[in-house]
Protein backbone atom coordinates (compact mmCIF):
# COMPACT_ATOMS: atom_id res chain seq x y z
CA UNK A 1 0.00 0.00 0.00
CA UNK A 2 2.92 2.82 0.70
CA UNK A 3 4.13 1.94 -2.48
CA UNK A 4 1.02 2.67 -4.53
CA UNK A 5 0.06 -0.45 -5.72
CA UNK A 6 -2.80 -1.48 -6.45
CA UNK A 7 -4.54 -3.44 -3.80
CA UNK A 8 -5.10 -5.87 -6.12
CA UNK A 9 -1.64 -7.26 -5.61
CA UNK A 10 -1.00 -10.47 -4.25
CA UNK A 11 1.35 -10.26 -1.23
CA UNK A 12 2.65 -12.56 1.29
CA UNK A 13 4.99 -13.23 4.50
CA UNK A 14 7.86 -15.60 4.34
CA UNK A 15 9.24 -16.04 8.10
CA UNK A 16 12.50 -18.00 8.01
CA UNK A 17 14.22 -15.89 10.37
CA UNK A 18 17.45 -14.97 9.34
CA UNK A 19 16.73 -16.39 5.57
CA UNK A 20 13.65 -14.77 4.99
CA UNK A 21 14.65 -12.55 2.41
CA UNK A 22 16.53 -15.26 0.52
CA UNK A 23 13.55 -17.79 0.86
CA UNK A 24 11.08 -15.12 -0.33
CA UNK A 25 13.42 -14.75 -3.31
CA UNK A 26 13.30 -18.65 -4.06
CA UNK A 27 9.56 -18.62 -3.72
CA UNK A 28 9.71 -15.68 -6.42
CA UNK A 29 11.12 -17.63 -8.29
CA UNK A 30 9.11 -20.63 -8.00
CA UNK A 31 6.00 -18.74 -8.98
CA UNK A 32 7.57 -17.00 -11.83
CA UNK A 33 8.36 -20.55 -13.13
CA UNK A 34 4.71 -21.03 -13.08
CA UNK A 35 3.50 -17.92 -14.63
CA UNK A 36 6.27 -16.38 -16.44
CA UNK A 37 4.01 -13.10 -17.05
CA UNK A 38 4.42 -12.00 -13.33
CA UNK A 39 7.02 -9.23 -12.01
CA UNK A 40 7.45 -10.03 -8.51
CA UNK A 41 9.09 -8.00 -6.12
CA UNK A 42 11.17 -10.45 -2.99
CA UNK A 43 12.79 -9.49 -0.44
CA UNK A 44 12.73 -8.33 3.27
CA UNK A 45 12.71 -5.85 6.30
CA UNK A 46 13.86 -5.80 9.90
CA UNK A 47 13.57 -2.83 12.47
CA UNK A 48 15.46 -4.25 14.98
CA UNK A 49 15.86 -0.68 17.24
CA UNK A 50 11.63 -0.71 17.06
CA UNK A 51 11.50 -4.69 18.66
CA UNK A 52 9.03 -4.37 21.55
CA UNK A 53 9.76 -5.64 25.06
CA UNK A 54 6.93 -8.25 26.11
CA UNK A 55 5.22 -8.48 29.86
CA UNK A 56 5.00 -12.13 29.62
CA UNK A 57 1.19 -13.47 31.59
CA UNK A 58 0.19 -9.64 31.93
CA UNK A 59 -3.29 -10.40 30.67
CA UNK A 60 -3.46 -12.20 34.31
CA UNK A 61 -3.42 -10.40 37.37
CA UNK A 62 0.23 -9.81 38.57
CA UNK A 63 1.22 -11.18 42.30
CA UNK A 64 3.19 -9.71 44.57
CA UNK A 65 7.01 -9.56 43.48
CA UNK A 66 8.95 -8.83 40.37
CA UNK A 67 8.11 -8.95 36.81
CA UNK A 68 10.53 -10.22 33.86
CA UNK A 69 10.47 -8.16 30.97
CA UNK A 70 11.38 -10.20 27.58
CA UNK A 71 13.47 -8.24 24.68
CA UNK A 72 11.77 -9.21 21.61
CA UNK A 73 14.62 -9.43 19.59
CA UNK A 74 16.08 -12.52 21.26
CA UNK A 75 13.43 -13.54 22.29
CA UNK A 76 11.82 -13.63 18.51
CA UNK A 77 15.06 -13.73 16.83
CA UNK A 78 18.08 -15.17 18.81
CA UNK A 79 17.10 -17.38 21.14
CA UNK A 80 17.60 -21.70 20.73
CA UNK A 81 14.59 -22.57 22.28
CA UNK A 82 15.57 -26.17 22.24
CA UNK A 83 18.70 -25.73 24.03
CA UNK A 84 17.04 -22.70 26.07
CA UNK A 85 19.76 -20.42 25.15
CA UNK A 86 21.42 -17.50 22.91
CA UNK A 87 22.28 -18.31 20.12
CA UNK A 88 25.45 -16.47 20.44
CA UNK A 89 26.21 -19.73 22.34
CA UNK A 90 25.76 -22.09 19.44
CA UNK A 91 28.59 -19.84 17.88
CA UNK A 92 30.51 -20.94 20.98
CA UNK A 93 30.40 -24.61 20.07
CA UNK A 94 30.63 -23.79 16.62
CA UNK A 95 34.00 -22.24 17.30
CA UNK A 96 35.37 -25.57 19.54
CA UNK A 97 34.46 -27.67 16.89
CA UNK A 98 36.27 -26.52 14.34
CA UNK A 99 39.13 -25.14 16.41
CA UNK A 100 38.47 -21.68 15.97
CA UNK A 101 40.29 -19.17 18.31
CA UNK A 102 39.40 -15.57 19.39
CA UNK A 103 42.53 -14.29 17.55
CA UNK A 104 40.97 -15.96 14.76
CA UNK A 105 37.68 -14.05 14.79
CA UNK A 106 38.82 -10.93 16.02
CA UNK A 107 41.33 -10.60 12.80
CA UNK A 108 38.17 -11.87 10.37
CA UNK A 109 36.07 -8.74 11.83
CA UNK A 110 38.83 -6.33 11.68
CA UNK A 111 38.95 -7.44 8.04
CA UNK A 112 35.09 -7.62 7.33
CA UNK A 113 35.25 -3.91 8.69
CA UNK A 114 38.08 -2.89 6.55
CA UNK A 115 36.67 -4.20 3.35
CA UNK A 116 33.48 -2.86 3.72
CA UNK A 117 34.87 0.97 4.47
CA UNK A 118 37.06 0.45 1.48
CA UNK A 119 34.14 -0.76 -0.55
CA UNK A 120 32.09 2.12 0.90
CA UNK A 121 34.77 4.67 0.28
CA UNK A 122 35.30 3.23 -3.61
CA UNK A 123 31.61 3.35 -3.89
CA UNK A 124 30.79 -0.15 -4.85
CA UNK A 125 27.61 0.32 -2.65
CA UNK A 126 25.88 3.19 -4.27
CA UNK A 127 24.24 0.72 -7.32
CA UNK A 128 22.66 -1.06 -4.13
CA UNK A 129 21.71 1.77 -1.85
CA UNK A 130 18.26 3.49 -2.22
CA UNK A 131 18.14 6.71 -0.02
CA UNK A 132 15.99 7.43 2.83
CA UNK A 133 14.60 10.96 3.62
CA UNK A 134 13.89 11.50 7.04
CA UNK A 135 11.16 14.45 8.18
CA UNK A 136 12.52 16.82 10.33
CA UNK A 137 10.92 19.50 12.25
CA UNK A 138 8.54 22.11 10.32
CA UNK A 139 10.62 24.29 8.21
CA UNK A 140 13.81 21.85 8.54
CA UNK A 141 15.36 20.25 5.40
CA UNK A 142 14.62 16.65 5.99
CA UNK A 143 17.63 14.09 6.97
CA UNK A 144 18.96 12.21 3.45
CA UNK A 145 21.02 8.78 4.59
CA UNK A 146 22.50 7.78 1.67
CA UNK A 147 25.41 5.63 3.03
CA UNK A 148 25.53 3.27 5.58
CA UNK A 149 26.05 4.48 9.43
CA UNK A 150 27.55 1.31 10.66
CA UNK A 151 30.63 1.49 8.69
CA UNK A 152 30.99 5.49 8.38
CA UNK A 153 32.43 5.83 11.52
CA UNK A 154 36.13 6.58 12.08
CA UNK A 155 37.68 2.93 12.34
CA UNK A 156 38.36 3.60 16.52
CA UNK A 157 35.87 0.82 16.91
CA UNK A 158 39.15 -1.70 14.97
CA UNK A 159 41.42 -0.82 17.89
CA UNK A 160 38.30 -1.77 20.70
CA UNK A 161 37.61 -5.14 19.14
CA UNK A 162 40.25 -7.22 20.45
CA UNK A 163 39.84 -5.46 23.81
CA UNK A 164 36.11 -6.61 24.21
CA UNK A 165 34.70 -8.85 26.46
CA UNK A 166 33.15 -12.10 25.53
CA UNK A 167 29.39 -11.49 25.02
CA UNK A 168 27.88 -15.01 26.13
CA UNK A 169 30.16 -17.57 27.28
CA UNK A 170 31.71 -15.62 30.36
CA UNK A 171 33.43 -18.66 32.32
CA UNK A 172 36.62 -16.76 30.92
CA UNK A 173 36.61 -19.48 27.49
CA UNK A 174 34.34 -17.54 25.25
CA UNK A 175 35.59 -15.98 22.19
CA UNK A 176 32.24 -14.18 20.80
CA UNK A 177 32.23 -10.69 21.37
CA UNK A 178 29.91 -7.59 20.25
CA UNK A 179 32.89 -6.97 17.80
CA UNK A 180 33.31 -10.12 16.40
CA UNK A 181 29.39 -10.94 15.93
CA UNK A 182 27.03 -8.76 13.72
CA UNK A 183 25.52 -5.77 15.11
CA UNK A 184 21.92 -5.23 15.98
CA UNK A 185 20.53 -3.19 12.77
CA UNK A 186 17.28 -1.51 10.85
CA UNK A 187 17.70 -2.25 7.20
CA UNK A 188 15.75 -3.30 4.16
CA UNK A 189 16.27 -4.63 0.70
CA UNK A 190 14.68 -5.45 -1.97
CA UNK A 191 15.09 -7.54 -5.64
CA UNK A 192 12.64 -7.63 -8.87
CA UNK A 193 12.10 -10.81 -10.15
CA UNK A 194 10.78 -11.52 -13.67
CA UNK A 195 11.32 -14.05 -16.42
CA UNK A 196 13.70 -13.67 -19.90
CA UNK A 197 10.52 -14.04 -21.71
CA UNK A 198 9.05 -10.55 -19.18
CA UNK A 199 12.12 -8.99 -19.76
CA UNK A 200 12.51 -8.99 -23.15
CA UNK A 201 8.82 -7.68 -23.89
CA UNK A 202 9.63 -5.13 -21.09
CA UNK A 203 12.94 -4.00 -23.21
CA UNK A 204 14.48 -4.54 -19.38
CA UNK A 205 18.29 -5.83 -19.02
CA UNK A 206 18.24 -7.78 -16.35
CA UNK A 207 21.53 -8.06 -14.07
CA UNK A 208 21.86 -11.76 -13.13
CA UNK A 209 20.09 -14.75 -13.65
CA UNK A 210 18.52 -17.20 -11.06
CA UNK A 211 20.89 -20.73 -11.72
CA UNK A 212 19.62 -22.62 -8.72
CA UNK A 213 19.05 -22.72 -5.10
CA UNK A 214 18.61 -25.31 -2.35
CA UNK A 215 18.02 -25.43 1.96
CA UNK A 216 19.39 -27.70 4.29
CA UNK A 217 18.99 -28.56 8.09
CA UNK A 218 20.39 -29.95 10.73
CA UNK A 219 20.74 -30.13 14.88
CA UNK A 220 19.35 -26.33 15.34
CA UNK A 221 22.77 -25.89 17.90
CA UNK A 222 24.74 -26.50 14.50
CA UNK A 223 22.82 -24.44 12.21
CA UNK A 224 26.44 -22.42 12.25
CA UNK A 225 27.73 -24.60 9.43
CA UNK A 226 24.04 -25.13 7.78
CA UNK A 227 25.39 -23.07 4.99
CA UNK A 228 28.05 -25.61 4.25
CA UNK A 229 25.20 -28.35 2.92
CA UNK A 230 22.66 -25.90 1.82
CA UNK A 231 25.91 -24.75 -0.65
CA UNK A 232 26.07 -27.90 -2.23
CA UNK A 233 22.78 -28.96 -2.98
CA UNK A 234 22.21 -25.11 -4.96
CA UNK A 235 24.61 -26.15 -6.98
CA UNK A 236 23.97 -29.25 -7.61
CA UNK A 237 20.28 -27.64 -8.22
CA UNK A 238 21.99 -25.49 -10.58
CA UNK A 239 23.30 -27.78 -12.93
CA UNK A 240 24.36 -31.52 -12.12
CA UNK A 241 27.49 -30.38 -13.16
CA UNK A 242 28.54 -27.68 -11.25
CA UNK A 243 30.93 -27.67 -8.66
CA UNK A 244 32.31 -25.10 -6.05
CA UNK A 245 35.36 -24.46 -8.41
CA UNK A 246 32.87 -22.89 -10.97
CA UNK A 247 31.39 -20.42 -8.59
CA UNK A 248 34.47 -17.32 -8.66
CA UNK A 249 32.49 -15.46 -5.53
CA UNK A 250 30.37 -16.45 -2.32
CA UNK A 251 28.31 -14.52 -0.02
CA UNK A 252 28.17 -16.15 3.15
CA UNK A 253 25.98 -14.34 6.13
CA UNK A 254 28.32 -13.31 9.21
CA UNK A 255 26.00 -13.96 11.47
CA UNK A 256 29.04 -14.23 13.54
CA UNK A 257 32.89 -13.97 12.10
CA UNK A 258 32.93 -17.96 13.13
CA UNK A 259 30.05 -18.93 10.62
CA UNK A 260 32.10 -17.85 7.57
CA UNK A 261 35.80 -19.04 8.96
CA UNK A 262 33.83 -22.52 10.49
CA UNK A 263 32.14 -22.99 6.52
CA UNK A 264 35.41 -21.72 4.78
CA UNK A 265 37.41 -24.07 5.89
CA UNK A 266 34.83 -27.10 5.41
CA UNK A 267 34.48 -26.03 2.25
CA UNK A 268 38.19 -25.53 1.86
CA UNK A 269 36.71 -22.21 -0.33
CA UNK A 270 39.51 -19.31 -1.21
CA UNK A 271 38.89 -16.47 1.87
CA UNK A 272 39.82 -13.66 -0.95
CA UNK A 273 36.56 -14.68 -2.45
CA UNK A 274 33.82 -14.29 0.49
CA UNK A 275 32.20 -11.41 1.36
CA UNK A 276 34.76 -8.62 -0.71
CA UNK A 277 32.59 -5.69 0.22
CA UNK A 278 32.54 -7.11 3.62
CA UNK A 279 29.94 -8.50 5.85
CA UNK A 280 27.55 -8.36 8.35
CA UNK A 281 29.81 -7.76 11.06
CA UNK A 282 30.24 -4.42 9.67
CA UNK A 283 27.36 -3.67 8.09
CA UNK A 284 25.04 -5.52 10.28
CA UNK A 285 22.09 -7.79 9.97
CA UNK A 286 19.01 -6.95 10.25
CA UNK A 287 17.37 -10.50 10.33
CA UNK A 288 14.71 -10.52 7.74
CA UNK A 289 16.74 -8.37 5.17
CA UNK A 290 20.21 -9.88 4.90
CA UNK A 291 19.12 -12.62 3.07
CA UNK A 292 18.16 -10.50 0.08
CA UNK A 293 20.91 -7.88 0.92
CA UNK A 294 23.70 -10.30 0.37
CA UNK A 295 22.26 -11.18 -2.90
CA UNK A 296 22.47 -7.62 -3.93
CA UNK A 297 25.94 -7.72 -2.83
CA UNK A 298 27.05 -10.60 -4.71
CA UNK A 299 25.91 -9.06 -7.85
CA UNK A 300 27.46 -5.84 -6.75
CA UNK A 301 31.22 -8.02 -6.07
CA UNK A 302 30.39 -9.48 -9.34
CA UNK A 303 29.85 -6.88 -11.41
CA UNK A 304 33.06 -4.96 -9.91
CA UNK A 305 35.01 -8.13 -10.24
CA UNK A 306 34.53 -9.53 -13.39
CA UNK A 307 32.71 -12.35 -12.21
CA UNK A 308 30.59 -14.54 -13.32
CA UNK A 309 28.61 -17.38 -11.26
CA UNK A 310 28.26 -16.23 -7.30
CA UNK A 311 26.85 -18.18 -4.61
CA UNK A 312 25.24 -16.10 -1.66
CA UNK A 313 24.37 -18.30 1.72
CA UNK A 314 22.69 -17.67 4.97
CA UNK A 315 22.27 -19.80 8.33
CA UNK A 316 18.69 -19.38 10.12
CA UNK A 317 17.96 -19.88 13.72
CA UNK A 318 16.22 -23.71 13.87
CA UNK A 319 19.10 -25.61 12.02
CA UNK A 320 18.85 -24.19 9.03
CA UNK A 321 20.50 -22.36 5.57
CA UNK A 322 19.96 -21.29 2.76
CA UNK A 323 21.44 -20.74 -0.75
CA UNK A 324 21.07 -19.32 -4.24
CA UNK A 325 23.54 -19.56 -7.47
CA UNK A 326 22.89 -16.72 -9.69
CA UNK A 327 25.06 -15.75 -12.84
CA UNK A 328 25.67 -11.91 -13.71
CA UNK A 329 24.92 -11.40 -17.29
CA UNK A 330 27.19 -9.29 -19.48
Amino acid sequence: MGANLPTSTICTTINKVCASGMKATMVASQSISLDPSRVLISGGFESMSNAPHYLPKSRNPYKLGNSTVLDGVIHDGLWDVYKNQHMGMCGEKCAVDYGISREEQDEYAIGSYTRAQSAMRGGKFEDEIVSVSIPQRKGANPTIVSTDEEISGDGKILDKIPTLRPAFQTDGSGTITAGNASSLNDGASALVLMSEEKARSLDITPLARILGFGDAEQSPEDFTTAPSLAIPKALQNASNTMTLNDVDYHEINEAFSVVSLANIKILDLDPTTVNVFGGAVALGHPIGSSGARIIATLISVLKDRDGTVGCASICNGGGGASAIVIERLH
